[in-house]
């Protein structure tokens, strides 16, 4: 199978490499019409914060991993990138890194839950521009299974295993109606930016940020739909929410037990969450001590963290054997696309469905008839047959691997519901 890959991704490359390769979506649809045809005949593109990888199938034997890297490395020339920080693929060990990519097990964070979703976005666009055909489509069918079974049958995305979303589930457990409570998060900061978007995914009722620089604590706000608090004026509002979550920079303490302590009293000690995630600490731990304040600090939320990883870990083997069961399904049914296969598959398709008909009416006619009822009936199905034995022939000679001789197979199999006979003959 000519299909071929390139990634350049977390375990390879540095984070500036990384954010240089970075693809939007516009990006893509460009890349995409450079490369069709004239590199590939069929492929997409992966670009997330993590990796970008491109897949296809050459349009030349000739063409080969060296090529994909002087193209993305062409297009980006602001960094220095190495020949060695890519990793390649080909045939199964393509497929092999997709299915794992699709299961969230070569994610940084392992069994990333929104990675499949980004492969799915890839395959779309690759759609949108005409460069999936009959093989990659059905290629993607067996990533998304594999994705779905990773998530379905076994827990390698349950658990927390960043601080920010420890914090939330935490939350969750405090708290069991999160539409009806407010959250202020202080620092708008990757951890913070993060929490909040957690915070917004779990349909909390009211979000608000604060920050000490305005125009970033906007630029939260707006991806998250919240609402801002000057920093200035943030501990004189520190009663109207139920969780506070703290998150920045700074050296020294921001909030002290006194702090809380007038906090409470204004709440008449209604029950309050303190999520301190800031390195160092950005709230006094002696607040834990205060009535009805539930206190965590980035110690106690690592252990967690530590915890639901380990559990994720113990899932691999499962997630593993999904693999291998996928790429046994998948290169199946890309070995029933050889010519002898074929023509037999569909031969035998035509003869159940002949001998079905014949023995439905065969005691309709005489003794002496049936005999040439058998016959005249396998004559029709040989002469039906005549011309697409001789097309799946000519595929033969032009070559199994060519994208015609696939779709023309493929197609074929599909006409005839073929594989799909096979699948309910199976159940």
């Amino acid at each position: 199978m000519n299909f071929l890959a390139v990634s350049i991704n977390h375990k390879t490359a540095p984070v500036e490499v990384r954010e240089a390769l970075h693809l939007n979506k516009d990006e893509i649809k460009n890349y995409i019409d450079e490369l069709k045809n004239n590199v590939f005949t069929e492929g997409f593109i992966i670009s997330t914060c993590n990796r970008t990888e491109i897949y296809g199938i050459p349009v030349k034997p000739e063409i080969n991993y060296l090529d994909l890297e002087k193209y993305l490395i062409d297009k980006k020339p602001t960094v220095e990138i190495k020949g060695d920080q890519f990793q390649k693929f080909f045939s199964c060990s393509a497929v092999n890194h997709l299915f794992r990519v699709s299961a969230g097990i070569d994610s940084l964070l392992l069994g990333d839950n929104q990675i499949l979703g980004q492969v799915k976005e890839s395959f779309l666009i690759a759609e949108e521009k005409y460069f999936v055909g009959f093989l990659l489509k059905r290629l993607f069918d067996a990533a998304a299974v594999v994705g779905k079974r990773a998530k379905s049958e076994t827990q390698i995305s349950d658990g927390a295993i960043t601080v920010s979303y420890a914090a939330v589930q935490l939350i969750e457990k405090i708290f069991s109606n999160l539409s009806k409570k407010t959250a202020l998060v202080i620092g708008a900061g990757e951890t913070g930016e993060i929490a909040a978007k957690h915070l917004r995914d779990k349909g909390i009722g009211r979000l608000v940020i604060t920050n000490r620089t305005y125009e970033r604590a906007e630029k939260v706000a707006e991806a998250v739909d919240a609402r801002i608090l000057p920093f200035s004026h943030f501990k004189e509002n520190l009663h109207d929410f139920d969780i506070v979550i703290s998150a920045t920079s700074s050296n020294d303490v921001i909030l002290t037990k006194d702090d809380i302590k007038k906090m409470m009293k204004k709440r008449n000690f209604a029950s309050t969450v303190l999520m301190d995630i800031a390195v160092p600490r950005d709230i006094d731990p002696a607040a834990r001590d205060i009535d009805n304040v539930f206190y965590h600090d980035i110690d106690s939320l690592n252990i967690i963290v530590e915890q639901n990883l380990k559990k994720r870990k113990e899932e691999l083997p499962k997630v593993e054997k999904i693999i291998l069961e996928e790429l046994i399904n998948f290169f199946s049914w890309y070995n029933s696309l050889e010519i002898a296969p074929t023509i037999k598959s569909l031969r035998d398709f035509f003869e159940d469905i002949r001998a079905d008909e014949v023995q439905k009416m065969i005691n309709k006619f005489s003794a002496d008839d049936r005999e040439k009822v058998d016959i005249i009936t396998k004559r029709i199905i040989n002469k039906l047959l005549h011309q697409p034995t001789v097309e799946l022939r000519k595929a033969a000679d032009a070559g199994i691997n060519t994208p015609e001789s696939i779709a023309k197979i493929g197609i074929l199999r599909d006409l005839f519901g073929i594989d799909k006979q096979k699948e309910n003959n199976n159940i």
